[in-house]
């Protein structure tokens, strides 16, 4: 070898070093993020991600307090509101990035008053901007006063919207805290359960909702199964046709790459659009912990995604006196597998242009050798 080939293969195997270093680890090669935290009776059944204090926070099903909860496990009070209700739930949760806020579905059910609310906490004084009622005066005169506030996704402007999981309709709240009903689509009454009727939370209709920032609402539906999109204009809500129902669907979020992520209690789906949500496909799924009942799935720091196991359930029965909780990183093995092979693609790529290199240089050299013969 010639000693600018010398050189040259130095330079590959350096080049090919600094690829491999700096590519992104394949998620096999790290382990998974499981974040167990303790705090006595505290069921959390919502789940947010503060990308600017980089640590989640959760509700809890009977405290009327939100709690941040660190990457160590550390959780703390962030937000106490004796102003709620006694033994008020603290559902759906999230940050709204346009103006620093939180925003908390607060839900009573019988045997205690009904109280259905949107509240909203500036992240900074952690003191609360507002608390919008939802009731028979946000759901029009004549309406039905069967509520169940659920979930909350906000858009850009600081509108929220909100899911009624009893009357299958949407509510709108505006950043001042005004409520009106957004979207009473047709769409969201005329699917059949995909439950037993008889099973309990048979009942829970819409529930997990995401906001896209191309315009419209992805909303699921726990007891059909079924995704709705709804335009964040007009309410206009279309069914989402996807290959096989999302039975007990009970959160979304999104990822940056369009990725969409619906979980239940024994299921996180992985899901991918290609004509913006008129169809989906179901590119993974994973079987969770049905036991723990996970209520709620985020996107964390790196995109990763986690779902929340709150042990809910136990509180519904009943039961109390849990201390330990838990939030856990989900992966498609599917991301695992095309992670691979993008760094096989570098490498492959690197090859290729070192050989292709020592080809030229090769017909340099002889070129060189003739002329001085």
């Amino acid at each position: 070898m010639s000693l600018i080939e010398s050189k040259l293969a130095r330079c590959f195997f350096f080049v090919a070093s600094l690829i491999i270093l700096v590519s992104p680890a394949p998620s096999a090669a790290r382990g998974r993020h499981v974040i167990n935290f303790q705090s006595p009776n505290l069921y959390p059944e919502g789940l947010a991600w503060d990308p600017s204090a980089e640590h989640f926070v959760v509700g809890s099903f009977r405290d009327r307090s939100l709690h941040t909860v660190s990457d160590a496990g550390v959780a703390q009070t962030l937000i106490s509101d004796p102003d709620l209700p006694e033994n008020a739930t603290v559902l759906g949760l999230a940050i709204d990035r346009t103006y620093n806020r939180l925003l908390a579905v607060v839900q009573s059910v019988p045997p205690l008053p009904t109280f259905n609310a949107l509240a909203a906490y500036d992240l900074r004084t952690r003191k609360r901007v507002f608390l919008a009622l939802l009731d028979d005066n946000a759901g029009g005169e004549g309406e039905s006063s069967r509520h169940a506030a659920n979930d909350v996704a906000v858009d850009f402007r600081g509108n929220a919207y909100v899911t009624n999981s009893a009357a299958n309709f949407i509510w709108k709240v505006d950043k001042d805290g005004a409520a009106s009903v957004f979207s009473r689509s047709p769409a969201f009454t005329a699917q059949p359960l995909a439950v037993d009727r008889d099973a309990r939370f048979s009942e829970c209709g819409l529930n997990g909702i995401a906001y896209v920032s191309k315009g419209y609402l992805l909303v699921v539906q726990s007891n059909t199964g079924k995704m709705f999109k709804v335009n964040a204009e007009d309410g206009n809500a279309r069914l989402v046709l996807l290959p096989e129902d999302l039975v007990w669907a009970d959160d979304i979020a999104i990822r940056k790459d369009g990725v969409v992520l619906v979980a239940s209690h024994h299921t996180l789906w992985f899901l991918k659009s290609r004509d913006s949500w008129a169809e989906g496909a179901v590119f993974d799924k994973t079987a969770l912990e049905p036991e723990r009942f996970a209520t709620s799935v985020a996107v964390g720091g790196d995109e990763r995604a986690y779902v929340l196991y709150g042990h809910v359930i136990e509180v519904v029965m009943g039961n109390s006196g849990r201390e330990e909780f838990s939030i856990q990183e989900v992966r498609s093995s599917k991301d695992s597998a095309d992670e691979n092979i993008w760094l096989f693609v570098l490498i492959g790529l690197g090859l290729a242009y070192f050989l292709f290199w020592r080809f030229q240089m090769s017909q340099l050299v002889k070129n060189m050798d003739k002329k001085t013969s």
